[in-house]
C-alpha cells in the first residue's frame, strides 16, 4: 500500500499545484501545466497566453512563484518555463475561461456558446464540444451542449486527439460550470484513409509497380537443357 499512497499524494500535489497556478496566472491566460522530474529538480512547463505577465518585471513574478513551489508544495528545486501559447483559439483551457469570463459578463448562455465554438473552429479545429452547465435561466439546474465538426467521446483517439479544458462562471444565481473539448486540426484518425490512383501509388512504392527482371541466361539455358 505503500506505493499506491505515494501515487496518490504525488497526483494530489500536482493538481493543487495546477489549481493554485490558474488563480494565480488566470490574467495571463492559462493555458496549460506539465511538471517533469530531471536528475536537476522539478521541470515545471507553464503554457499562458501572455507570458510577460507571469514572468513579471525583472523577473520578480516568476522568482515568487518558484519560491512558492518550493515552500508550500514542497518540490524539490523547481524550475518554471513559461511557452506561449501558438493559437488560444484552439486551448481548450483558454477558451474555457474565455467563455465563463463572458457569463459572468452577462452574455446569454447560447450567445456565448455559439459565438465560442464559432470561434474555435473558425481557428481550423477538426471539431469542438461544449457542455455548460448551472442555472442557467431559473432556479433548476440546467445542461446546454454545443458541438460541431468531429468529435471523439471515448477510446485511444480521444486520450490522444482531444484537449480538455474546464472553467468555472460565478454568477448572482449560483455557479455555471464550462467544459470544452477540442479536437486537434492536425488529428488522423484510425478510419482515415486515402485512396491512391496508379500513378501515385508507383511512386510511394516503386518497388511493388516495378517490371519483374529478366532471367540470368545461363538459368535460362539450364532450363532448356533440362527439358
Amino acid at each position: 500500500m505503500a506505493a499506491e499512497r505515494k501515487f496518490v499524494a504525488e497526483n494530489i500535489r500536482r493538481v493543487l499545484l495546477k489549481e493554485y497556478l490558474m488563480k494565480e496566472v488566470s490574467r495571463a491566460g492559462f493555458g496549460g501545466l506539465d511538471v517533469q522530474r530531471t536528475p536537476m529538480g522539478t521541470r515545471v512547463i507553464l503554457t499562458t497566453e501572455r507570458p510577460g505577465l507571469v514572468i513579471g518585471r525583472r523577473g520578480q513574478t516568476i522568482k515568487n512563484l518558484t519560491t512558492v513551489i518550493e515552500d508550500r508544495f514542497g518540490f524539490e528545486n523547481p524550475q518554471i518555463e513559461v511557452q506561449e501559447v501558438e493559437n488560444a483559439s484552439l486551448n481548450a483551457q483558454i477558451m474555457a475561461e474565455k467563455l465563463a469570463f463572458s457569463l459572468e459578463r452577462g452574455w446569454h448562455f447560447r450567445r456565448a456558446g455559439h459565438s465560442t465554438v464559432r470561434r474555435i473552429m473558425d481557428a481550423g479545429a477538426r471539431g469542438c464540444h461544449i457542455i455548460v452547465a448551472g442555472k442557467l435561466t431559473g432556479q433548476r439546474h440546467r445542461t446546454e451542449k454545443f458541438k460541431d465538426g468531429s468529435i471523439k467521446f471515448c477510446g485511444e483517439p480521444k486520450a490522444q486527439f482531444m484537449d480538455h479544458g474546464y472553467a468555472v462562471a460565478k454568477l448572482k444565481m449560483g455557479v455555471i460550470g464550462v467544459t470544452v473539448e477540442i479536437m486537434d486540426k492536425e488529428s488522423k484518425l484510425p478510419a482515415d484513409i486515402n485512396v491512391l490512383n496508379k500513378t501515385e501509388a508507383a511512386a510511394v512504392l516503386p518497388d511493388l509497380f516495378a517490371a519483374p527482371a529478366a532471367a540470368p541466361v545461363e538459368e535460362a539455358e539450364a532450363v532448356q537443357e533440362a527439358q
